[in-house]
C-alpha cells in the first residue's frame, strides 16, 4: 500500500471483478474505500476459488484494502443510509464507483440532488443497457478464433477486459476528481465492458487490420504476429518461450544458436531480410526448425543459463502452483509481496500495487476486512450517527457487523 491517495473517500458497490479491481486499486495507492454489501454478502461473497472452509478467495482477494459496510439495501431505510454515505459532503468525498444499474435508488438523478457535484462512475454491460461478461464480451471481439490452430474457438481463461476495465474506473475516478478540483463541477462517467474492449482491439489496430487491408487477423498458434517468437522444448521435457522481437533480442538468439550460416542462407533463398521483423514472421515455421534442434540437445538448467548468459528474452512455462512454490518473483523477496493474514482464511502471499513511487515509503499489504467489520464506525464517523441510533439499525435489521453479517458456511471437503 502507498498513501499517495490519502484523505479520498470513495464509496463502492460492486460485483465480480471489473469494478472491485477498480476500486482495489484506489484503496491500495492509499483512498478509503468504502464498500457497501447486502447483509450475508452479495451475489459474488462465496464466488470460487474457495477454501475448504467455503470462504472465497476470490471476494478477498478483490478487496484487500477496503473498509466494509453491511447493509439490507433491499429495504428503504438502508436505501437511504447508502444515499447518504455516497452524497457525504467534503471536498475529498461524494466519490461512488459501481456496476449496479443506476435506476431506482441509484439513479444518477436522485444521487446527484442531494449533492450536485457528486462524481459517480457506473460500469454497464454494453452500451444498449444489456448484460456482458469478460467471456461474451472476449467471443464478439473475435479473439477466441485467434487463439490455438484457429480451427476451433478456445476461450482465454483470463479475464481480461475486467481487468482493463477496472485500471479505467480506477483513472476515470481520478480524472473526474481532478476536475472537480479545478471547476466545481461533478460527472456522472459511464463506463462500459463492450467499449473498453472494442477501445482496446482498436488502439492495437486490429479493427484498422480488418478495415483497411481486407482481412481480419489470422491464428499463428503459438507464433507471434508480425515477428519472431514461439516456444521449444528442451531435453528433458521442458518448455521455454523465446522472443526475437527487437535487433538486439533477435541477435541474441542467432549467437545463442551458432546458427548465423544457416540464417543468413535461409534470408537468402527465400528473399527476405530477417533484420526486418516481418520477414523474421514470413520465416516463422523455418526459423522455428532452424532453432529447435538446439533446445532438444540441452536440459532446461542448460538452456537457462545459456538464455540468461546470452540476454535473449525467454520465459519458462510453469504452472501456478509451481509459480507460487518455486518461482523467486512471487515470494516474500519481491517488494511487491506481503504475507499477510486475512480473517477467516490464514496467512497467504498479497501483491500490493506494482506501481513504485520512488517518493513514497511501500507500505504492508492490508487485508479484506471481514462482511461489516467497519459498520459501525463508518455510520458513526461519516455520517454522524450515535450508538443509539446504530443500536436500533442492528435491532430492526437495517445493518450488521462483521459477526452477525457472516453466513454460516459448511465445510467442504477436497474434491467437492
Amino acid at each position: 500500500m502507498q498513501k499517495l491517495l490519502s484523505g479520498l473517500r470513495v464509496v463502492e458497490g460492486s460485483a465480480f471483478i471489473a469494478a472491485p479491481s477498480g476500486g482495489m486499486t484506489l484503496a491500495q495507492l492509499g483512498a478509503d474505500v468504502i464498500r457497501f454489501d447486502q447483509i450475508g454478502g452479495g451475489i459474488d461473497y462465496r464466488r470460487w476459488p474457495i477454501t475448504e472452509t467455503g470462504r472465497s478467495l476470490y471476494w478477498h482477494s478483490l478487496n484487500k484494502g477496503k473498509r466494509s459496510i453491511a447493509v439490507d439495501f433491499k429495504k428503504p431505510e438502508g436505501q437511504e443510509i447508502l444515499s447518504q454515505l455516497i452524497t457525504a459532503p467534503g471536498e475529498t468525498a461524494g466519490l461512488f464507483v459501481s456496476n449496479f444499474p443506476a435506476r431506482g435508488w441509484l439513479a444518477d438523478e436522485k444521487l446527484r440532488a442531494r449533492r450536485r457535484d457528486l462524481i459517480y462512475l457506473n460500469l454497464a454491460g454494453d452500451r444498449h443497457g444489456g448484460s456482458a461478461l469478460d467471456y461474451t464480451v472476449n467471443c464478439k471481439v473475435g479473439l477466441p478464433l485467434l487463439s490455438g490452430a484457429g480451427d476451433e474457438p478456445i476461450n482465454n481463461p483470463f479475464p481480461a477486459w475486467d481487468v482493463i476495465a477496472g485500471q479505467h474506473i480506477a483513472l476515470g475516478l481520478l480524472t473526474a476528481e481532478r476536475h472537480r478540483r479545478l471547476s466545481g463541477e461533478g460527472q456522472f462517467v459511464k463506463l462500459t465492458l463492450a467499449d473498453v474492449a472494442l477501445a482496446t482491439m482498436g488502439h492495437l489496430g486490429y479493427l484498422a487490420e480488418a478495415e483497411v487491408n481486407g482481412e481480419g487477423r489470422q491464428a499463428v498458434g503459438n507464433h507471434i504476429f508480425g515477428t519472431f517468437g514461439h516456444d521449444f522444448i528442451c531435453r528433458d521435457g521442458e518448455r521455454v518461450m523465446i522472443v526475437g522481437v527487437s535487433p538486439n533480442q533477435w541477435q541474441a538468439i542467432i549467437e545463442l544458436t551458432r546458427s548465423k550460416e544457416q540464417i543468413d542462407q535461409l534470408a537468402s533463398s527465400l528473399n527476405l531480410n530477417f533484420k526486418k521483423e516481418g520477414d523474421r514472421f514470413e520465416a516463422r515455421e523455418q526459423l522455428r526448425e532452424l532453432f529447435k534442434p538446439w533446445f532438444l540437445q540441452h536440459d532446461f538448467s542448460q538452456v537457462k543459463e545459456a538464455l540468461d548468459g546470452a540476454g535473449v528474452c525467454w520465459g519458462p512455462y510453469q504452472s501456478i502452483q509451481q509459480l507460487v512454490e518455486n518461482d523467486i518473483d512471487c515470494s516474500e523477496d519481491n517488494p511487491l509481496f506481503d504475507k499477510v493474514e486475512q480473517p477467516g482464511i490464514g496467512s497467504y502471499l498479497m501483491p500490493s500495487n506494482p506501481l513504485d513511487f520512488t517518493g513514497v515509503e511501500r507500505e504492508s499489504v492490508r487485508p479484506a476486512p471481514l462482511l461489516g467489520q467497519h459498520t459501525d464506525e463508518i455510520l458513526a464517523e461519516s455520517l454522524g450517527l450515535s450508538s443509539t441510533e446504530i443500536g436500533q439499525l442492528h435491532d430492526n435489521g437495517i445493518v450488521a457487523g462483521a459477526e452477525d453479517s457472516l453466513p454460516s458456511l459448511p465445510n467442504r471437503q477436497p474434491g467437492e
